[in-house]
Order: structure tokens, then C-alpha cells, then sequence
């Protein structure tokens, strides 16, 4: 069977599934991406790779609203006209499983009519009742409506030009129309608990030199980077009452200075330093260890040596690091939002709180940090309940290739 992966940056998501794949008897993967942005990416073993060229910017004149929609018609272009002499070359895929989120998928039926096409969908997006709209601090107007309502022409043509799909969560298969839900499934990327397990003498340097070790009193923090999407200013609005009432708390911050979700902040600005900013009359800072992006083993380590690991987000795109730090066995306080509600159950195998509490947050990370033997149970769960549900090679590979024979038998 010959399997064709299609990411802008591949292998992204794709990376544990194209690469089991590969090594099944019979199988033969490749992979397609973005040139520029696969430039850093590291390739996987046995797969070769079709890159092709970074399509061209849109226009200052296309209207703000189709921006979106007029870069992923000229991506999906670009990739077909690529394709294309390949195929002429002999690449006849069986199955093409993409990202359609850029436009990747557009016109792939075109050119691959006996294809089955399968797209990997992650949001969405809701004017209302999930992530728009849903912090006061960032209030939409109608302008910023019409445009995210219009983001989702790229997600209905995707739709349209794959025959089956799936989503990570039950929540982000939810958020797509009624209509489209049946012919969306539910299978997580996967999560390497083999690898992203507890560690009882783990021990981290961090790039300020500072080390740490399991069983210190350690709060952590991580993202992508440091942004209100992922609750980053309600987490630092929390920190002067933590700290005030846990003196020998260290706190480690993983992320970096980017914006991958919401609004930019000001030109020449950060969101770390606007909120390092406004709490810096009530902290000492060198408790504060901000690392950046980090190596995977090192952003291992900070879960593995976490007393005490918090996780926000809007109701949106439920994020991996969550789901590592509880198989890392982290004893989780996260906001109580659709996504995570899916996976912690509060008091359970997590502690939750209302993502716009930050006095909440503070006193329930207070309590986990001053009694750690009382969590044992709560961190032993939440690590249950990745191996049972989200386990790579046990649930989520199964799950997929099931899914593969389904539509391909």
C-alpha cells in the first residue's frame, strides 16, 4: 500500500503515525511539505520527501477577510501542480491522509481520483461559545467576527475535498456543523508514555544555570509560547499570592516570546514582559525561571521534577504538553474549560478551576504545593488515564490503522 502525508510542515502531527507506518511490512509513506518550513524540521528515517516551493504572498489588496482563504487556495495549487509531476513519475497513493488546515487538500481528488483522501481536522471556529470572545480582557468586535467566521471557508471546502476526517477530542469533533460530524472520528496523535513517564530522580539545569530536582517544591508552566490563548496572564496574575505564601517555591516558565493563537500585543512588546510587568512590585524574580524553548528531553525533565503543573487554555485546540504532563505523572491544576473537561475529571486524576480565577488558581496550587504525599493518588490517575485512553502504540495507533482499513480495506 502506498500512503502519502501531506503537512505544511511535515511531519507535525503526523510524525509517530507516518513513522509506524513506515515500518509495517508492505507499506510504502512519503511525505509532502512546505520547503521553508520544513527547513528545520528533523526528517524521519525511510521516508522520502516531496517539498515544494513556499507559495507566493497574498496581496495587500485581497480583503482582509478572504486573506486566509486566498493563501490556502494558493497553497493547495502549489502543492497539486507539484504532485502532479510526480504522478507522471509513477506516485499513484492509495491513501493521502493531510492537514487541510492551509489548503493542502483542496484539489488532491483532482488529480487522485482513486484516492482516499483522509484530513486530519482540528477547529472550527464558533463566533460564539468556545475561544472568541471568550475573554473579557481581549473583547471582538463585529470586524473581528466577520473575519473568524470567515476563516472557516478554508475548513468547509477541506470538508468538501476529503472523503473521511478525524479530530483529536470529542470537543473539537463538536465544534464543526452537524452535518459534517459523522464522517469525523475521534483519534488522538498519541502520546509516548514508554518515554514521557515519571522519573523520582530526575534533575534539570536550566539555561540560567539554575538546577532542579524531583522532590524540590517546583511550579511549572508550559506553552508554545507565552500567550493569553494558553491562560499565561491569568497564571502570572497568580504567582505574587503563591509565592508570598510558599517562600522556597521555585517556578520554571517553558515557552517562547511568540504569538501563535489571538491578538499580537503591542509593536515592540511582549506578553511575557507586559505581565512580567505587572506584577513585578510582588515578586522576587529570580524565583522566576524563564527557559524559552527548550529541547524535548529538557521540557521532559521540567515535567518530570513538577511538584505542582499548570495548565490553562480557552475553550480551543487542546494542547500536547497537557496530556505529557500527566503522563509524566504532574499533579495537574488546570482551568476548567471544554477541552480539558474532556480529559480531568476534578478532583480525580487533576484539580480544575475557573480560568478567570487567578486568586482560585493560587490557592489551589498553594494546597498541592504545601502537601504533596496528599496528591500521590490524583498524579498516579492521571497518568492511568493517558495510558488508557491516549497511549500511542495501545489505543491511538489501533485506532488509526483501523481506521486505514476501514476506508481502504
Amino acid at each position: 500500500m502506498e500512503i502519502l502525508f501531506i503537512h505544511p510542515n511535515f511531519p507535525g502531527q503526523f510524525r509517530r503515525f507516518a513513522a509506524a507506518l513506515a515500518r509495517e511490512p508492505g507499506m510504502r509513506v512519503y511525505g509532502a511539505g512546505d520547503a521553508g518550513w520544513m527547513a528545520e524540521t528533523v526528517p524521519l528515517p525511510d521516508i522520502p520527501i516531496i517539498a515544494y516551493s513556499t507559495p507566493e504572498e497574498v496581496s495587500k489588496n485581497t480583503h482582509p477577510y478572504a486573506r486566509s482563504f486566498d493563501a490556502a487556495v494558493k497553497r493547495g495549487q502549489q502543492i497539486v501542480q507539484t504532485l502532479l509531476t510526480h504522478k507522471r513519475q509513477g506516485l499513484e497513493p492509495d491513501i493521502i491522509i493531510a492537514h487541510p488546515g492551509w489548503g493542502d487538500a483542496f484539489y488532491l481528488k483532482d488529480i487522485f481520483p482513486g484516492a482516499t483522501i483522509i484530513g486530519l481536522f482540528e477547529y472550527y471556529y464558533r463566533v460564539r461559545g468556545a475561544d472568541v470572545g471568550f475573554d473579557p480582557e481581549f473583547p471582538m468586535n463585529f470586524d473581528d467576527i466577520f473575519r473568524v467566521r470567515s476563516l472557516n471557508a478554508t475548513q468547509l471546502l477541506a470538508l468538501e475535498s476529503c472523503d473521511i476526517g478525524y479530530c483529536p477530542t470529542a470537543w473539537q469533533r463538536s465544534c464543526f456543523p452537524l452535518h459534517y460530524q459523522q464522517q469525523l472520528h475521534v483519534i488522538h496523535d498519541g502520546i509516548d508514555t514508554p518515554t514521557v513517564k515519571p522519573d523520582a530522580n530526575a534533575t534539570i539545569t536550566l539555561p540560567d544555570g539554575s538546577t532542579h530536582r524531583a522532590g524540590e517544591e517546583i511550579l511549572t508552566f508550559v506553552s508554545r509560547n507565552l500567550e493569553p490563548y494558553r491562560g499565561f496572564h491569568i497564571f502570572m496574575r497568580a504567582l505574587p499570592r503563591i509565592l508570598e505564601a510558599r517562600p522556597d517555591c521555585q517556578v520554571i516558565i517553558v515557552g517562547s516570546d511568540g504569538v501563535s493563537y489571538g491578538k499580537q500585543p503591542l509593536p515592540g512588546q511582549t506578553y511575557r514582559q507586559r505581565y512580567l510587568n505587572e506584577i513585578a512590585d510582588e515578586i522576587d524574580p529570580s524565583r522566576l525561571h524563564f527557559t524559552g524553548h527548550l529541547p524535548y528531553n529538557d521540557y521532559l525533565k521540567v515535567l518530570q521534577v513538577s511538584r505542582a503543573h499548570v495548565y490553562l487554555t480557552y475553550p480551543f485546540i487542546l494542547s500536547w504538553s497537557m496530556l505529557e504532563a500527566m503522563s509524566a505523572g504532574c499533579l495537574l491544576i488546570a482551568s476548567a474549560t471544554a477541552s480539558v473537561q474532556e480529559v480531568i475529571t476534578d478532583g480525580r486524576n487533576g484539580l480544575l478551576f475557573s480560568f478567570h480565577e487567578p486568586t482560585t488558581l493560587a490557592d489551589r496550587a498553594i494546597e498541592a504545593l504545601s502537601e504533596p504525599d496528599r496528591y500521590l493518588d490524583m498524579r498516579k490517575a492521571a497518568r492511568q488515564t493517558i495510558i488508557s485512553s491516549y497511549d500511542f502504540e495501545t489505543v491511538c495507533y489501533p485506532a488509526f490503522t483501523q481506521l486505514l482499513n476501514q476506508y481502504n480495506p
